[in-house]
């Protein structure tokens, strides 16, 4: 679950460059904004975000929690469609948790190399394994603290597990998700944990899996890294860095992607 479209340390400082002017229109009103204030405006957001995605979704296939853990794994430093193409033959080669603690190495690596760094993410595919087998029964455990012990599970990739395998609420901080809640002034914060804690002081805790998806899907469709489309952006009343990609309608409108394009597009009136 990578944010593509970046290019080096000069266009990430264009970026940031770009992000600090944008904002700083809002400055003077973004201090006068209270705590009241900032949380009203969260989540009136959040609801202009679903809206625009009625149906979000994690974009990684599974059926199980097991599969939605392995592909989660899979899913650093590459993309979901990767992932997703990758995962039937691996699924239907390694069903239970015993399969990944018996792998042959190489032959798991054949399955997973398309999606790079093979290597590290075998070890903890088979660590993982040994894990639930030994700890769990070949269970995928259901708490954060359970999950988090468990070899390639981070927070976030326990969040993700917790909200889309179980039903339990939980915020997912990935790049797009830090990128734009800073963006709209929610936090000034960089570490994902406590840009976690943050927006979880913002929204309900039963919206915070939808919220992860909703951002996610923004950021993927709309609020890109280099240039968001402004002008047909369902936020834009709400956003302290309006102006930071084009504000003309029909520009905007050539740089907005996915699926829901012709209904985002609707929203804004085009």
């Amino acid at each position: 679950m990578v944010n593509s479209g970046e290019s080096g340390p000069g266009a990430r400082a264009d970026v940031r460059g770009r992000t600090a002017r944008a904002a700083s229109r809002g400055a003077t009103s973004r201090r006068e904004e209270t705590h009241l204030g900032l949380v009203r405006r969260a989540r009136r957001m959040n609801r202009r975000l679903a809206e625009a995605f009625p149906h979000v979704y994690c974009e990684l296939d599974f059926t199980t929690p097991l599969e939605l853990t392995v592909a989660t794994i899979l899913s650093a430093q590459t993309t979901d469609v990767r992932v997703n193409q990758l995962t039937p033959a691996l699924f239907a080669r390694y069903r239970t948790a015993q399969d990944y603690a018996e792998a042959e190495r190489a032959e798991l690596e054949e399955y997973i190399r398309s999606s790079g760094f093979y290597h590290n993410k075998a070890t903890s595919l088979m660590g993982l394994g040994r894990a639930l087998v030994e700890h769990h029964d070949g269970e995928v455990p259901q708490t954060l603290k359970e999950l988090v012990a468990l070899p390639g599970v981070g927070r976030k990739t326990a969040n993700v597990i917790l909200g889309n395998a179980f039903g339990i609420p939980g915020i997912t901080v990935d790049t797009h998700f830090g990128r734009l809640v800073r963006r709209w002034g929610w936090t000034e914060l960089e570490d994902p944990v406590k840009i976690e804690h943050a927006v979880g002081d913002l929204i309900p805790r039963k919206e915070w899996t939808e919220l992860s998806h909703r951002v996610i899907f923004h950021g993927r469709r709309v609020c890109h890294s280099r240039t968001p489309a402004c002008g047909v952006c369902v936020l834009a009343k709400d956003c302290p860095s309006f102006g930071l990609g084009p504000t003309a309608p029909a520009d905007a409108a050539k740089l907005v992607k996915g699926p829901e394009t012709e209904h985002l597009l609707a929203l804004a009136g085009l």
